[in-house]
């Protein structure tokens, strides 16, 4: 093990590893291990007997082994296969000798472990208001690529973030079920920016039913970019620039087939919300190591003194004063309550119930409606193009063209 040659015997030939560079073994103070037939501390159980008296017992070869992949988990090629027994005492001896802790292999030793045993490493990530916690380990956050939950909650996404491109990929398509992205400041331009490889590529959340989008400053107009999300049964659009009335109503049925729910749904609940898995300790640890860096506010400090130097105090101003937008009583939360639902099957919307002598008042507003959304396309797209033309142009504009090129 000290540097010495490596053998490895795979499918009946023997071969010479020469590129691995095993991890050294721990420094010892005792003159003896210069010996190396004196048995290693670490291989042995220290134990003291009933009567006080030192006594120890050798370690399993499979302990041993265990501890020796770990240590090098790095090298390691695939665990695919491995039985989940396996994998378990292997995660928690990496985690014990503080391997994810390491920036320089963390990244690889989760994204193999999450390939082979997926939701099992992590099911359900919450990172609600923890936004140091989310930017400093991004590129970890995404080798969990079988998450069924993930709350984003005040994180200060904004309408262009790094992590919107993790969210539409094709890793995450067939396992988020759950997303909760309120409080980020979103708006309009970001929710089409995260919508278009849905639209215009047809891939990436195919599984999602629940989206949390509150307290954003999103509009109706917004909506429309949500109609890709083929399963989507829960939506909140609470805090929002949407009032609640008939027009909406209407728009959030003949858009995306959901109904106004008069009790807050408890699925939008933050107690549900939970991280679940094998790494629920680590984002802990994460969390944290990155709390005891006292050097960072001072860096943050000479940094924003810094922009402001150069004339940037307005974008100084407003990265630091952004805050996740929450309400501020109880009150004000029930009353601003905007949850929808899909309904079941063999039930129908309240205006197709009633009859049509009762909505001669509501006709006139879904005509006015309907003139405001003929006038905004016109102010959309050219007065001279035909109608098909008009369609396509509004589909693809620039901004999705540049998201297109991107993939």
């Amino acid at each position: 093990m000290d540097n010495s040659a490596i053998y490895v015997r795979e499918r009946g030939n023997l071969r010479r590893v020469s590129d691995i560079v095993l991890a050294q073994p721990k420094p010892v103070s005792s003159c003896r291990r210069t010996n190396p037939f004196v048995p290693r501390k670490e291989n042995f159980v220290f134990t003291y007997n009933a009567e006080g008296s030192l006594r120890y017992t050798t370690k399993s070869l499979f302990e041993i082994s265990l501890l020796f992949v770990a240590d090098n988990i790095h090298h390691v090629d695939s665990l695919v296969g491995f039985p989940e027994q396996i994998g378990n005492r292997l995660f928690a001896a990496a985690e014990e000798n503080r391997v994810f802790l390491n920036a320089d292999i963390s990244q690889k030793a989760l994204q193999l472990f999450s390939d082979a045993y997926g939701e099992i490493v992590l099911g359900s990530l919450c990172l609600r208001n923890r936004f140091p916690l989310l930017h400093e380990r991004l590129h970890e956050i995404k080798t969990f690529h079988s998450l069924k939950s993930l709350d984003l909650f005040g994180c200060r996404l904004g309408d262009d973030h790094e992590i919107f491109q993790h969210l539409t990929s094709s890793s995450l398509a067939s396992s988020l079920i759950q997303l909760f992205i309120g409080g980020n400041s979103l708006s309009d331009v970001g929710l089409q920016r995260l919508t278009a490889p849905i639209r215009l590529l047809k891939k990436g959340l195919d599984c999602l039913q629940l989206l949390d989008i509150s307290y954003n400053p999103i509009s109706v107009r917004a909506l429309r970019y949500l109609a890709c999300l083929p399963k989507l049964e829960n939506l909140d659009v609470s805090g929002t620039n949407l009032k609640l009335g008939t027009g909406l109503k209407t728009t959030m049925w003949d858009l995306l087939r959901l109904n106004y729910s008069e009790k807050p749904l408890d699925t939008f609940d933050h107690l549900r919300c939970k991280t679940e898995g094998w790494a629920q300790q680590i984002i802990n640890q994460w969390e944290t190591n990155s709390s005891q860096m006292p050097k960072q506010k001072k860096i943050d400090e000479s940094r924003a003194s810094a922009l402001r130097f150069f004339g940037r105090q307005k974008f100084v101003r407003e990265v630091l004063n952004t805050a996740p937008l929450v309400c501020e009583s109880e009150e004000e939360t029930k009353k601003e309550r905007l949850h929808f639902f899909r309904p079941a099957a063999n039930n129908h919307t309240p205006e197709e119930q009633a009859p049509s002598t009762t909505t001669i008042q509501a006709k006139p507003a879904w005509h006015n409606i309907k003139k405001r959304q003929r006038q905004s396309e016109r102010c959309d797209s050219s007065h001279q193009s035909p109608p098909t033309k008009r369609l396509s142009s509004s589909a693809l504009t620039a901004e999705d063209m540049d998201l297109l090129n991107s993939y």
